[in-house]
């Protein structure tokens, strides 16, 4: 029997709904971003929870960017397929988390963030374990061209999120933050500069 040859178009499909799903996590990301501007009295500005902002916007950014590996696919299955729309609706879910629809029961974004850091850090920790399974789908050769850097950096992130789920010092906070986008910008310029 002979091996049928995926449609050219089937990439595009899939990546339209890819982009639909992204572009609601900039939205988010954007919108809130904006309403500081637009109430600049009214909503104070918490640089930890800028920071995860910063951090999420440029991992959003960044799965789009990455995910043209997914040319790479020979076969494609609904599996696939399912797995990468739950990979993309984790980033909007962690971006709804910064930016709710409301938080009128919290007088700042500091109080709010902290009242759901355990949901953040949960969704940012499975974030970077479907990172894993995601690379690992693309080929064990893809995993293995990344080098032990990757595994690291991603066992550590995911390590560091499970324990900020039950910190409430804002230090150890801000540190990770800051730790994670140090960390961000220098795998984006090692590895992902440019399109392979």
């Amino acid at each position: 029997m002979e091996a049928i040859a995926p449609h050219p178009d089937q990439l595009v499909h899939i990546r339209i709904m890819l982009g639909v799903i992204m572009g609601l996590s900039l939205t988010r990301l954007l919108s809130g971003l904006a309403s500081f501007v637009q109430h600049g009295n009214r909503e104070r500005i918490y640089l930890v929870h800028l920071g995860w902002v910063l951090f999420l916007f440029s991992a959003v950014i960044h799965f789009w960017w990455f995910q043209f590996a997914l040319h790479n696919v020979v076969r494609w299955s609904f599996e696939l397929y399912l797995f990468l729309i739950f990979y993309a609706a984790l980033f909007f879910l962690i971006c709804t988390i910064l930016f709710p629809d409301r938080k009128e029961e919290h007088l700042n974004f500091a109080d709010y963030f902290h009242a759901r850091q355990k949901w953040f850090y949960g969704l940012l920790a499975a974030l970077f374990m479907v990172d894993v399974i995601d690379t690992l789908w693309k080929g064990v050769d893809h995993f293995h061209a990344l080098g032990i850097v990757y595994f690291i950096r991603q066992s550590i992130m995911v390590v560091l999120c499970l324990i900020a789920i039950f910190v409430r010092n804002r230090k150890f906070h801000q540190i990770f933050v800051i730790a994670a986008l140090t960390a961000q910008v220098l795998w984006i310029v090692r590895y992902y500069q440019f399109l392979s």
